[in-house]
C-alpha cells in the first residue's frame, strides 16, 4: 500500500467534506470527531459526489437523495443507497494527509455512468 498526500490538514476543518486529487484518484476527505477519512467521491445511489454533501454526527451525507454512509466502513447507513462506497485508509502526519492505495487498486469513478457507457 502506497499513501499519497492529498491535503495540508488545515484543508479539512473539523466537520467539513472536500474533494481532492492524488493523480487519477479522486477522493471525498472529511473531518469528524478530530480524525480524518476518505472515501470514494461518489453515492453508490446516483454517482452525486459526495463532496458537495455535509457530514451528519454518523456519516457522511450525500446532498442530491439524502443517502449517508458511514466513514470508517462506507456501509449505507441511510437511504435510497443499499451499495457501500469505498473507503480508504488515512494517516495525518506533519501536518498532511496521506490516503491509502492498493498497489493494484484502480481509480473509482461514478459506477452507474460507467455501467451505462459499457
Amino acid at each position: 500500500m502506497e499513501f499519497k498526500r492529498v491535503a495540508r490538514s488545515g484543508q479539512v476543518p473539523e466537520g467539513i467534506v472536500r474533494r481532492f486529487y492524488a493523480g487519477e484518484y479522486e477522493f471525498a476527505v472529511a473531518r469528524l470527531n478530530g480524525k480524518a477519512y476518505a472515501t470514494s467521491n461518489y453515492c453508490s445511489h446516483l454517482d452525486c459526489l459526495l463532496s458537495s454533501g455535509k457530514l451528519r454526527h454518523d456519516g457522511i451525507g450525500c446532498s442530491c437523495h439524502g443517502s449517508a454512509f458511514d466513514l470508517e466502513t462506507g456501509e449505507p447507513i441511510c437511504p435510497p443507497a443499499t451499495e457501500p462506497i469505498k473507503t480508504y485508509p488515512v494517516e495525518e502526519r506533519d501536518g498532511e494527509i496521506f490516503v491509502g492505495i492498493a498497489a493494484d487498486e484502480l481509480p473509482e469513478g461514478p459506477r452507474r455512468r460507467l455501467r451505462r457507457s459499457s
